[in-house]
């Protein structure tokens, strides 16, 4: 049993859909991953700023204690301030003494939190310590000094700390962002149980929302280990700054390779497209040619035949035989020829001569041809050309070829009315020749496809006529050649009207 090749087309498909599972899914996949990086490009910029900052909080995270221990208490107006050598208050007013294990201060909180911890005079080393202790619910950064039997002590100032902070870091910053550094306190969930630690939990939340944005974060040694060390961009966020650079770099880089990627697959298909219908057309094409040259090769043959066998008795019949065989012969080169231009056309060794003339030479060597071929047929050919002759510049026998095979197609198309009109018609910078017919027309859908090779109208008419689908095809590249253009104004059963228009030859 003979088996057949599955269809062209079909295997375009196939080629097709595989080219989309191995190339458009992956880069779909992979550009899925590129949308999770940019979704998660402020995570990673965060992380990186964090690790930018991580040495400069630790540098300082080691010498702020040796600062704050470096300064001493003095008495001020009867007010006792914890000050550093330039003379700078680092305390504020809430001060207190120990005396054994009697705290005496103004500050009720601050005696509530130094009698909880049980503290004694004794306790304290000599020199200036400092410790954090919660008070009222949040951490508090305590100085003391003890003098004797007596400790002196009082909270120190968060604001005078960040400005010793901003002093000591310009040793240890080496970005130029603007930013400050800030001491965060830690807080104790205000009232016990459930409700307590969720109104803490959102508290927190809030203040991480609408705060100011930490880059990095360390927390303090001990004993300062209720406050943490952080640094807070004063200028543009530098995160939402550096997120939204790169993910408009990142997009920018996804809609070039999508676009690349549409690009590729178009142009592939395309591509393939192209080769489906060229190994289509050659296919049609072997067909086709092995159709039409069997049709002449048969009856040269036959008329052979005829004359070996000496069927021919008189020598009216011997000149009609030969009659007939000449013009197969010429239908046979024809074709021939039609098939070699179209070769020379497409692999551009096709050698144009032109010459300036005018319309009417042009005109006249296709029309005398045409009538040549038709000298007993009811052909009716009316030419319409201005007196005044326009001159152009072509290759005479190539345009006269295109002109005469429209003159052809209008009087094979044409069924029982052969009247054929041929104009001439000048207009500034362009000629136009025009063949027009009252044959059986073209269908609309058919226009944009007519000029293609080896492209035929498929109806009754176009099966019982002989024909490549080659010559409006070489027409339309000859025309094109020489700089002009060939248009199509046709009806379904209403004639057709082909117009060559040839640019004027400039004076």
């Amino acid at each position: 049993m003979a088996t057949h090749p599955p269809p062209i087309i079909l295997s375009f498909r196939r080629t097709f859909a595989l080219l989309i599972v191995l190339v458009v899914l992956p880069s779909a996949g992979l550009s899925g991953f590129g949308v999770v990086a940019i979704i998660n490009e402020r995570a990673a910029v965060e992380k990186r700023l964090q690790a930018a900052w991580q040495g400069t909080l630790s540098a300082l995270a080691e010498e702020l204690p040796a600062v704050l221990r470096a300064a001493s208490f003095k008495q001020v107006d009867g007010q006792m301030w914890l000050m550093d050598a330039d003379g700078r208050r680092l305390s504020t007013r809430d001060s207190f003494q120990l005396e054994g294990k009697q705290v005496r201060t103004s500050d009720q909180e601050l005696a509530a939190a130094l009698t909880a911890v049980e503290s004694s005079s004794e306790d304290f080393p000599p020199g200036t310590s400092l410790f954090s202790l919660m008070v009222g619910g949040h951490a508090t950064l305590i100085a003391a000094e003890r003098a004797g039997p007596v400790v002196h002590g009082a909270r120190v100032s968060q604001e005078a700390v960040e400005a010793l902070l901003a002093e000591h870091a310009e040793a240890h910053v080496t970005s130029g962002e603007p930013v400050r550094f800030v001491l965060f306190a830690r807080q104790d969930p205000v009232g016990e149980g459930l409700m307590g630690k969720l109104a803490s939990e959102v508290a927190q939340a809030r203040a991480s929302a609408l705060g100011p944005q930490v880059l990095a974060e360390r927390t303090l040694p001990l004993p300062l280990q209720d406050f943490r060390l952080g640094v807070v961009p004063t200028g543009e966020d530098p995160v939402a700054r550096a997120s939204t650079r790169n993910r408009l770099v990142y997009g920018i880089l996804l809609a070039l390779f999508y676009l690349t990627l549409t690009f590729g697959v178009v142009y592939t298909g395309r591509v393939l497209y192209r080769e489906a219908r060229l190994s289509r057309m050659k296919t049609d094409f072997v067909s086709l040619v092995s159709h039409e040259l069997r049709t002449p090769v048969t009856s040269i043959r036959m008329f052979i035949e005829t004359l070996a066998l000496g069927r021919v008795r008189d020598e009216a019949q011997t000149q009609e035989v030969l009659r007939l065989l000449t013009q197969e012969t010429e239908r046979l080169s024809t074709l021939i020829e039609r098939v070699l231009d179209w070769s020379r056309i497409e692999s551009g060794r096709k050698e144009y001569h032109p010459e300036t003339i005018p319309v009417s030479v042009v005109v006249d060597t296709a029309v005398s041809a045409f009538r040549a071929q038709h000298l007993d047929g009811d052909v009716q050919l009316s030419v319409e050309m201005p007196d005044t002759v326009t001159p152009v510049h072509v290759d005479r026998s190539a345009i006269s070829g295109a002109l005469l095979n429209l003159l052809q197609n209008a009087y094979k198309y044409s069924r029982e009315d052969k009247r054929i009109q041929l104009t001439v018609r000048a207009a500034r910078k362009w000629v136009d020749l025009t063949v027009e017919d009252h044959g059986v027309g073209i269908a609309r859908r058919d226009h944009r496809r007519i000029f293609e090779r080896f492209y035929r109208v498929d109806n009754l008419l176009t099966r019982r006529t002989e024909g490549s689908g080659l010559g409006l095809a070489i027409a339309r590249r000859i025309v094109e050649a020489h700089g002009g253009y060939i248009t199509l104004k046709s009806e379904l059963g209403k004639g057709s009207r082909f117009t060559i228009q040839l640019p004027v030859e400039k004076v």
